[in-house]
């Protein structure tokens, strides 16, 4: 599919209702769900893209901001002919799912958001023009170390599961990278977090540095919100933990697919 005038690719599965649309964070691309999404496609019609600038989607031609991501996650929901999504988001999918919601709220049904924040840390300028003058001096394969040693548990080092990951922030475009990471320098969604009226389900893997505090902060905010925190991981319990995440969010998926088959944008049919 195109969003203003760029291809981003997108991935539909399953062979159920309702949908579950998947948000990526920076520096990885859609099979960093594939543990995840492999359980519930008899349940659910499940919709995954990458993130402009990554995987098969289009490097843009500037910076990116966040009105942008949240812009194109809606384009990807109208392109996939999906109505209405419980919508989950991990790192940067989580300020682009609320950029979206504050553009489209009746889009979403429900949330989970995963090891993300709503608001820019005020050290995050300074901290994304140094990954990006790592990568720009000593290359993608250098930020993907050091990006695997922030992201999971230091007993996973060197298995293949971090090799996978490695390779996939490896892979990633660096021009895809600086425009993605130019959008974490400075933005601010936690306008929207008042006013969402929906079940949202917080999660953060245990060992995410200050995340779960953050999280914990940010559910507080939220009023149909609870927070949940999945031991033994980092940065991307998606990915590090997927049996763990899975058990995490069941009780949310449980409603989604009791409750989300009436889809109020489709006349109470849920599947496309």
């Amino acid at each position: 599919m195109k969003a203003m005038g760029l291809h981003l690719e997108i991935e539909r599965a399953g062979d159920g209702a309702p949908w579950i649309v998947f948000g990526n964070s920076l520096l990885t691309d859609l099979s960093l769900w594939d543990e995840v999404i492999r359980p519930l496609g008899r349940r659910f019609n499940l919709l995954r893209y990458d993130q402009r600038g990554h995987g098969r989607s289009a490097v843009p031609p500037h910076p990116l901001a966040m009105a942008e991501l949240g812009a194109d996650l809606i384009e990807v929901l109208d392109a996939a002919g999906v109505g209405r999504c419980l919508y989950v988001g991990l790192s940067m999918g989580v300020p682009t799912g609320l950029a979206a919601l504050a553009r489209a709220p009746g889009r979403f049904g429900g949330l989970i958001l995963v090891d993300g924040q709503a608001k820019s840390a005020a050290t995050g300028a300074a901290f994304w023009q140094e990954r990006i003058a790592l990568a720009r001096a000593d290359g993608m394969a250098a930020l993907a170390e050091a990006t695997v040693r922030r992201w999971l548990r230091p007993e996973r080092l060197g298995t293949p599961m971090a090799e996978r990951l490695g390779a996939m922030v490896a892979a990633t475009p660096l021009e895809g990278f600086v425009a993605a990471a130019s959008a974490l320098k400075s933005y601010d969604e936690s306008a929207v977090l008042g006013r969402i009226a929906v079940p949202t389900l917080l999660v953060a893997g245990a060992e995410d540095g200050a995340m779960p505090d953050t999280m914990r902060t940010m559910a507080a905010a939220i009023p149909k919100a609870r927070f949940a925190a999945i031991a033994d991981a980092g940065h991307v319990p998606v990915f590090e933990r997927p049996d763990a995440f899975l058990a995490t969010i069941a009780e949310a998926l449980d409603a989604w697919e009791r409750d989300g088959a009436a889809d109020p944008m489709t006349g109470g049919e849920g599947r496309r």
